[in-house]
């Protein structure tokens, strides 16, 4: 490093709350409860706005939020441009505290915060917001905070409390700035939102209520006062409130309760009633918000850690002395390129945003440890740079080497404020596990004092090099990188287990052209050498310039251990991806003919995704499968999911309406939002005991493996049920009343073993619901009760199309063959016709005949026949003219053209094309089709066997002399064997295959 550019330690200043810690940052997690009743020593320096705003970088969530409350309480008559209540749902660490406390500073001290740049900021875009400047008091506000972390419920402090006991009662003694009388006068309507109202406007100033970490109140916080009546007051009240804000002017609420995604708080069924209450509430009558994000990190950091900007000559003096190394074709091509640097390419913009940090350093902070979930991405952040500004400010004082930007492998393992930091921030979980890193630290990389460990040693032995001064603790800083990747978890998000060997270089560089990847290649392989370097390494060999080699820090563990360090690094992004492929292998179609399964887009809107995945399928009834991620039902969390829904099955309105024609085939299976969370759940103990089986040190341990083997079998058993259970919901296409309205209509299983994801059973649901008809139910009859007069005339093609379009029929079982079969049997009974163009009655001879893809055949009420027997002109039913036997009524067409008798008889089918034997005189004789059935018990009756006899001597009659044309039909007979022997003789002669059997 040149000396023409100015340190980091000494171009900025560290603040002196941290100077004070030696390094060891007190406030990091702000108290809102501190800021707002601390006194004394116990009142910490955010206490005073003025202070806050110096701290605190403007974000521009944040920014938006403080915009939000003094619109809504200081804009006057233009307060409705603003949202009254505000939901803050981030997870440990991610500075809602501070929010609330900026919050509380904006409007009891308004002119003080409105100095700040924070302020300012806010004021400005108020100011864009209403069209003009608020006023600098925003109307003196009164502020009215509810810390609930520090509330015990039924029992108050009498300096804070006075004689509230309840939420509302506390909520009124700090309205009326313990006002006795007026506490008295609207103590009784904790649940009266008229009154609650009143009490609010009685104040006559606008109101800011601040009711942070309410979880821990109505959670076990009541559980433990145990108390029904004051758990139900209480809950009322809160009701009442989150009503009441959005209707009073002036009033603006800002609530803390944090996702119950993202909170892992263990809570009784009625306490988890109560959060699943109050998070309907929240849904309905506020926004989420958060107030930082990853992007903030490096702003957050410096404004956090020292009280100055760097000068603009500084920034441009280090990003330079950087360029020549990074500009190296050997490092780009070895290392820079390796790791995806990003970085580099707008190289002077990220030392801007990032000094003193290293952009690799920021990087890794913003998209590894952020993602660790026990990790606090403000808080621990701050906690571990903190300390290793200090350390490092304090090495450059003592004349020490100190890096030009603290890069991933610049943090001081042997400072222990820097050490337990980092084994204290979330990113190691189990103490066990803690305690291992903390000994391999002391042991593998360097020591309290550093005098020695394996890396440290490796540096202070090394022999006098041109880069020496310039890179005197290479090693270890090669080994703490190592060990950051190895804390970080088994598996590092989106990247892999461990250290890659180019990271590891790349945390070795200097600006220095002195220090070549030739010698970055030296360090390394001296580090991981299995006789000489670090003892406790996991080497995973490279394959390749793709795959290089990766380092890993182990420790022994348990099972145990391992897995909840991996469950840590499980994404949401893999949670929901695997249970998306687990819900796709449980699921089958069952009677229906298609099954789909429609993937999540998070880019993209749930209605936008159904829209565009290609459902409408012709002709097909299809079971579609949603992916859990984008869509789910109840829960106040079901909006998107309905809309979605509403548009995919035809209903949108408007724009929105897409010309959907088959939505009624169309069914499905959508999971239940509380049921998700339990499967999400267990789908991140799956994926660990998956990966952790996957582990070396699993893999070489036949007792880890036995036991990972059996963990792993019964997690993916328990994902499997979770997910039948969750997927609870069937949503459907609906229209009961033929002349109503359609509409989307759901089925919900509250059975446990009952499931949307099998088809057999939705099914067997839909079919209670007559949304279907199962096996065996749709006959002849039951296709002339869904048939309405309009129907009589269309196309069988329309018949057809109807079935599957028009959501007042029921889907059938079988589909066109249950439809071919019904109406065959309809047309066979005199039910139906069907005909052609012109009106003529076509014949239909087997249910395959009937073309339900024709466009020129029609189905027709049947046409009227004169009976034979009665001479009564018919078209179906019992002759009244009969002698009491079961025979229908049977005739010729007006045209007597065909003859059509069906008796209740012998066992088959026949259809045949006779010559006349008379009949009409009017013309010459015409061809006559016949066609009957029959079924007959023949031992019961001689007469009927006699009678049989005679009609098949007829039928040989007329088959001997040449009158029978065409002759086509079905017998099923149980005869005598030897009867048989001579049947299937003549069979085969004829070359009619035949069926025989013994009964």
């Amino acid at each position: 490093m040149t000396t023409s550019v100015t340190p980091w330690w000494k171009a900025l200043k560290i603040r002196q709350e941290i100077l004070n810690a030696s390094g060891q940052i007190d406030d990091v997690q702000m108290s809102l409860f501190r800021a707002v009743h601390g006194t004394g020593t116990d009142r910490p320096p955010y206490a005073d706005a003025r202070y806050y705003g110096e701290i605190t970088h403007p974000t521009e969530r944040l920014i938006d939020l403080l915009t939000e409350i003094a619109v809504r309480i200081g804009a006057g008559d233009d307060y409705l441009k603003a949202r009254a209540v505000t939901r803050l749902d981030q997870g440990m660490g991610g500075g809602k505290s501070h929010a609330c406390i900026g919050a509380f500073h904006l409007a009891d001290n308004p002119e003080s915060l409105l100095g700040t740049e924070l302020g300012k900021r806010v004021a400005e875009r108020a100011k864009a917001k209403v069209g003009r400047p608020l006023a600098g008091d925003l109307g003196r506000p009164h502020v009215v905070v509810l810390p609930c972390d520090n509330m015990t419920p039924a029992v108050g402090v009498q300096d804070l409390d006075g004689p509230a006991i309840s939420l509302y009662e506390r909520f009124l003694w700090r309205l009326f700035s313990r006002d006795y009388s007026l506490f008295e006068r609207y103590q009784p309507f904790w649940s009266d939102k008229h009154k609650i109202a009143e009490a609010i406007r009685a104040v006559n100033r606008p109101v800011l209520i601040i009711v942070d970490e309410v979880l821990d109140y109505i959670g076990n916080g009541l559980d433990g006062a145990n108390k029904p009546d004051l758990a139900a007051q209480d809950m009322a009240f809160l009701r009442a409130l989150l009503d009441v804000v959005n209707d009073v002017p002036h009033v603006a609420m800002l609530v803390v309760m944090i996702a119950s995604d993202t909170d892992k708080t263990a809570l009784s069924a009625v306490a988890q009633d109560r959060r699943d209450d109050l998070n309907s509430l929240l849904e309905r009558n506020g926004m989420p918000a958060t107030v930082t994000e990853v992007g903030d990190f490096a702003d957050i950091l410096r404004r956090r850690l020292f009280d100055a900007e760097p000068a603009a000559e500084v920034l441009a003096a280090t990003a330079a002395i950087h360029e020549p190394v990074l500009e190296d074709t050997a490092w780009a091509k070895h290392v820079w390129d390796a790791i995806g640097a990003d970085w580099r390419r707008r190289w002077s913009a990220e030392v801007a945003a990032c000094y003193p940090f290293h952009p690799m350093l920021m990087s890794l902070a913003k998209e590894e440890w952020s993602k660790v979930t026990g990790f606090q991405r403000v808080r621990s952040t701050i906690r571990i740079f903190a300390a290793t500004v200090y350390a490092q400010q304090q090495r450059g004082k003592a004349g020490e080497w100190v890096p030009a930007l603290i890069g991933p492998g610049d943090l001081p393992l042997s400072d222990s404020a820097v050490r337990e930091a980092l084994l204290g921030s979330g990113l190691v979980e189990d103490e066990r596990t803690i305690a291992n890193y903390r000994s391999l630290a002391e042991i593998e990389v360097v020591n309290h004092d550093a005098s020695s460990g394996t890396a440290r040693r490796q540096d202070l032995e090394r022999p006098s090099s041109p880069w020496t001064e310039a890179n005197p603790r290479a090693a270890e800083r090669a080994a703490n990188f190592i060990f950051l990747a190895s804390i970080v978890g088994t598996l590092r998000p989106g990247r892999g287990r461990g250290a890659s060997a180019p990271e590891v270089k790349a945390a070795t560089s200097v600006p220095d052209i002195n220090y070549t990847i030739t010698d970055a290649d030296s360090i390394v392989d001296d580090l991981v050498n299995p006789s000489r370097g670090m003892s406790a390494l996991d080497i995973i060999p490279g394959q390749g310039n793709n795959k290089p080699a990766r380092y890993f820090l182990s420790t022994r563990l348990t099972h145990r251990m391992l897995v909840n360090n991996i469950r840590r690094t499980i994404t949401e992004v893999e949670r929901d991806q695997v249970i998306a492929e687990v819900a796709q292998k449980l699921a089958s179609s069952g009677p229906f003919r298609d099954l789909k399964f429609v993937p999540a887009d998070p880019e993209r809107s749930a209605a936008d995704v159904l829209a565009t995945a290609g459902l409408d399928t012709a002709y097909t009834s299809r079971l579609i499968v949603l992916d859990p991620e984008q869509y789910s039902l109840r829960n106040g969390m079901e909006k998107p999911t309905v809309e979605a829904l509403t548009i995919a099955l035809g209903l949108g309105q408007g724009v929105r309406r897409l010309p959907v024609q088959w939505a009624s085939s169309a069914v499905y299976a959508v999971v239940n939002t509380q049921r998700r969370g339990l499967a999400r759940g267990l789908a991140v103990e799956y994926l660990a005991r998956q990966k952790a089986l996957a582990a070396p040190e699993v893999q070489n341990d036949d007792e880890l493996k036995a036991t990972g083997t059996k963990e792993l079998t019964t997690a993916r058993q328990q994902l499997e049920k979770a997910i039948k259970r969750a997927y609870q919901h069937v949503v459907y296409l609906a229209q009961p009343d033929p002349d109503g309205e359609r509409y989307l209509d759901q089925l919900t299983f509250d059975e446990d073993n009952f499931t949307s994801l099998d088809g057999t059973m939705v099914w067997k649901g839909l079919a209670d619901r007559d949304k279907v008809f199962d096996a065996g139910q749709f006959g002849a009859r039951a296709l002339l009760h869904n048939l309405r007069d309009q129907d009589y005339g269309k196309t069988l093609s329309d018949i057809r199309a109807a079935f599957y379009s028009a959501p007042r029929l029921p889907l059938l079982y079988a589909g066109d063959r249950d439809l071919q079969q019904a109406i065959y049997d309809a047309v066979s009974d005199g039910l139906v016709s069907i005909v052609d163009g012109a009106g003529t009655e076509v014949a239909v001879t087997a249910p395959g005949q009937v073309n339900l893809a024709s466009t020129s055949l029609r189905l027709a009420k049947p046409q009227p026949r004169t009976c034979l027997t009665c001479g009564e002109l018919t078209h179906e039913g019992t002759c009244s003219a009969s002698d009491g036997s079961d025979v229908q009524h049977g005739g010729t067409t007006d045209s007597g053209t065909s003859v059509y008798a069906s008796s209740v008889g012998a066992g088959g089918q026949v259809t045949a094309a006779a010559d006349s034997g008379g009949g009409s005189t009017a013309g010459p004789a015409k061809d006559r089709q016949v066609a009957f059935s029959f079924t007959s018990n023949l031992l019961a009756s001689s007469d009927n066997a006699d009678g049989f006899a005679a009609l098949f001597r007829a039928f040989y009659m007329a088959l001997d002399e040449r009158q029978i044309s065409y002759l086509q039909g079905t017998i099923q007979l149980v005869l005598q064997g030897e009867a048989a022997e001579q049947i299937q003789q003549r069979l085969e002669e004829l070359g009619i295959r035949a069926t025989f059997k013994e009964i």
